[in-house]
């Protein structure tokens, strides 16, 4: 053991690393379950969930019920409708009679959660994650820093849950310019102040964050002037999937489906499935057509651009300004455009954590560099004798479309506790859409015949 790492006595069952929603609500649900202990660390100062999107008016793109706990137990403390009744809400909440609850309210109710759980502890940066015999029982020592003292402190767990989320997603050749004037959309607010009077815009991407920028900027620009280009690959600016049908492929269900298909199926179904969870919702859609008809009435000329199919692949810098070089990807035809602002709302990636560098070498990788998860969302490790490092939103490849949605991480939690525990402390439904995932024989009918 590292002679500057101060440790400490206690072996605990489960530690979490990060404290984004899922982890979160891991913490809440265990929080009755005295049986199992737990901590939660998280390198920030205090819970803030994407507070650089965290732009007026936009909701979250689930039903209120998808909070930290009630889709796993409604009579939890700590659910949603308990927040609103605590802070004297209800009545508001009843009258507002909307399921998709402002972004602002859900990091509130976050952060008023947080709050209130001892096994949360911010500040605190996991380093490593390191097996280690205490004891003589074989466990994960997690070697942690504190961000205020500077000190490191080593602890001890029999589990860990790995609750990072993922990271943006930036293309290669916007990589080396990012600063105040190219950035992307996870720092949206913090550079809006930088989007000056008359400026050039461009917006690259087409999901839920793309659009709801490009908004933000036109209402911006339609009091302090400019121009506005927003581009994407994508063949159109499409709303994402969300009949009741579709939704059911959010659901353990489908997850147990995806689950069981070979992994090259598994690859081109995702490939497939882009609009169940990369489109933009037909609300934010309507609210861009309704601002884009209002500011042309009387056949103004407005300074906005929205083209498809056009891949950005290159910039470079042009008198205080980005030239940016793309291609249209159906005419195949050179496209080019100058901008003084270039926002990138190109998505998330699952990125393995730095305090897991330790143990690359026993955790099992596919050949893409991708972990290898079990059905209970533990990796799989060459490590015996060992418990489960669990995983949260980094299993998209494995268990499906499902693992970065809100609505089913009560659900992954619950399976994940029961684990923990060795009994069922959360009950896991299996049946809970109306349509099959699976190939289905109907049952032949007698035949009767009427003389």
């Amino acid at each position: 053991m590292n002679p500057y790492v101060t440790p400490s006595s206690q072996i605990y069952d489960v530690i979490g690393i990060g404290l984004g929603p899922f982890n979160l609500g891991m913490a809440a649900l265990l929080d009755s379950v005295p049986d199992v202990t737990s901590l939660f660390f998280e390198k920030e100062k205090e819970f803030n969930w994407h507070p650089n999107m965290l732009i007026e008016g936009t909701t979250l793109q689930v039903p209120f019920l998808a909070d930290l706990v009630s889709m796993a137990d409604v009579k939890s403390k700590y659910s949603f409708l308990h927040y609103l009744q605590e802070h004297n809400r209800l009545y508001h909440f009843y009258f507002y009679e909307k399921f998709h609850i402002p972004r602002k309210e859900y990091n509130h109710y976050c952060r008023w959660v947080s709050e209130q759980l001892e096994s949360c502890q911010f500040g605190k940066n996991v380093r490593d994650v390191i097996p280690f015999k205490k004891e003589g029982e074989q466990v994960y020592q997690l070697n942690v820093m504190d961000e205020d003292t500077q000190t490191m402190t080593s602890f001890f767990s029999r589990n860990v849950v790995v609750g990072i989320g993922t990271v943006p997603a930036v293309p290669e050749p916007f990589k080396q310019h990012l600063g105040s004037s190219l950035f992307h959309t996870s720092d949206y607010l913090a550079n809006k102040a930088d989007i000056g009077s008359n400026q050039s815009v461009v917006v690259i991407g087409s999901g839920q964050s793309a659009a709801e920028v490009f908004l933000d900027v036109a209402r911006h620009q339609q009091e302090y002037g400019g121009s506005l280009e927003w581009y994407t690959r994508s063949k159109g600016f499409f709303p994402m999937e969300y009949s009741k049908l579709g939704l059911e492929y959010f659901s353990p269900d489908y997850t147990e489906f995806f689950y069981k298909l070979p992994q090259t199926k598994k690859d081109e179904l995702i490939k497939e499935q882009d609009l169940l969870y990369k489109g933009i919702s037909a609300e934010t859609i309507s609210d861009i057509y309704d601002h884009l008809y209002e500011r042309s009435i009387g056949n103004e000329q407005v300074s906005i651009h929205l083209q498809a199919m056009t891949e950005m692949t290159d910039l470079e810098t042009n008198h205080d300004k980005w030239k940016l070089k793309g291609v249209h990807r159906v005419k195949n035809e050179a496209v080019m455009t100058e901008a003084d602002i270039v926002i990138l709302g190109t998505g998330y990636q699952p990125a393995v954590p730095t305090f897991l560098n330790t143990m690359k070498n026993w955790i099992e990788w596919d050949g893409y560099g991708r972990y290898h998860v079990k059905k209970g969302y533990g990796l799989d490790t060459a490590l015996k004798g060992s418990g489960e490092i669990f995983i949260q939103n980094g299993e998209l490849h494995t268990h499906g479309v499902g693992a970065p949605d809100l609505g089913l991480g009560a659900h992954r939690n619950a399976v994940i506790i029961n684990q923990l525990a060795k009994r069922e402390v959360y009950k896991v439904e299996h049946k809970n859409v109306f349509q099959s995932f699976e190939a289905h024989q109907p049952v032949k009918q007698p035949q009767f015949s009427i003389n």
